[in-house]
């Protein structure tokens, strides 16, 4: 019988091989604080708000008053989720009660902007809905003054609380691979709902600015304490999309010793596939599914791999960590791990990603002050 030729490999480990291990223990779950139990207002009853109050519940924080313009909206959520809380029309009657210590604005970006500068004013911990501001200059001035009140002011980056990614942020920050030297993260799904919704299907960068901002945070997350030099992006509208907004974009964000890519392909119509690699000095991180919820996640080392059962969702379960991180920091005395402060970080990849795919130029991060619209 011939030998069978022994597959060239070209220096690429088979990974079949390796050790199986157990997983790492690291704390990615959502977490709740062990005493304080303030009472939340939230501000802005839209949709997304469905998956904040469900985690809420879920988390047993007590919303005690909804506000909306549309009255009817509040009154729908109040019915859904808090039967025993107040409904509002207006916010600055809400901020009248000195009973909500803490505010959940889910706002759009504009109308936002005055409601967060409102509650800090009004000395109350905010949590802010993201993207956070189309003003890096303004976002400053919002952190100086929540510092000055002697409050907390953080982002509602959910994405930083879905189980795989909160697993391997915090993989990476137990030093478990080493030092981040690439990532390379991919999305690829249908996200021509969008065209149902005048402010989305309006929005030119709905995809590097509203979506992309949860990648951007994971990669701000993934590479701290490194600094991001510069951004190059490319935008383009597919021939069959119904959305009006580009959805193709592909991003590439330089570090002083490390690269990480990002694409995203929002009109897949068939096969939808969320990816990310990491790759450190001592190890490497991957995360595969077919869509943000549904995730396996696998750690390499020298010592093998192993892959985590993880409990949880995205959804709810990002919503959970958000304010519940907000709400431990309180309890803590302590920054919240998704500070405003932090997340600038994210939002001067987003603008400078913005302004490259309009411009045709790579960019300088944190060159690019005000959100291009």
């Amino acid at each position: 019988m011939a030998r069978r030729a022994k597959a060239k490999t070209y220096g690429i480990p088979d990974v079949r091989k390796e050790p199986v291990l157990p997983a790492p223990d690291v704390p990615y779950k959502s977490r709740s604080p062990k005493f304080y139990a303030p009472k939340i207002g939230l501000i802005g009853c839209g949709g997304i708000t469905e998956s904040h109050l469900r985690a809420y519940t879920k988390a047993g924080f007590n919303v005690a008053a909804l506000c909306d313009r549309d009255l009817a909206k509040a009154e729908a959520r109040r019915k859904e989720f808090y039967p025993e809380a107040e409904v509002y029309s207006d916010y600055h009657a809400l901020l009248k009660r000195d009973d909500i210590e803490v505010l959940d604005i889910a706002l759009h970006p504009v109308p936002r902007a005055e409601a967060i500068e409102a509650g800090l004013n009004a000395r109350r911990h905010v949590l802010s809905q993201k993207p956070f501001v189309l003003d890096l200059d303004k976002g400053l001035r919002f952190v100086d003054l929540a510092e000055k009140k002697q409050v907390k002011l953080a982002v509602n980056q959910n994405g930083r609380w879905a189980p795989h990614v909160s697993y391997m942020r915090h993989c990476i920050d137990a030093g478990l691979i080493g030092v981040a030297l690439s990532a390379h993260l991919s999305v690829d799904w249908d996200h021509n709902w969008t065209e149902k919704s005048p402010a989305f299907n309006s929005m030119r960068h709905l995809i590097l600015y509203d979506f992309a901002i949860h990648w951007f945070d994971m990669i701000a997350c993934y590479f701290r304490g490194q600094k991001a030099t510069r951004v190059y992006a490319a935008l383009k509208k597919t021939p069959v999309q119904r959305a009006a907004p580009p959805l193709l974009a592909d991003v590439v964000i330089e570090f002083e010793a490390a690269l990480a890519t990002l694409s995203f392909g929002a009109d897949t119509r068939f096969g939808s596939e969320d990816h990310t690699f990491i790759s450190g000095s001592k190890g490497s991180l991957r995360s595969t599914g077919p869509d943000l919820n549904r995730q396996s996640v696998t750690v390499f080392t020298e010592a093998g791999s192993a892959s985590p059962k993880l409990e949880g969702t995205w959804f709810p379960d990002g919503f959970w960590g958000t304010m519940g991180e907000l709400l431990c920091a309180i309890e803590e005395k302590r920054e919240p791990d998704n500070s405003a402060r932090d997340n600038l970080r994210s939002l001067e990849l987003a603008f400078a990603a913005a302004r490259s795919a309009d411009t045709g130029n790579p960019m300088k991060t944190g060159s690019v002050r005000v959100m291009p619209v």
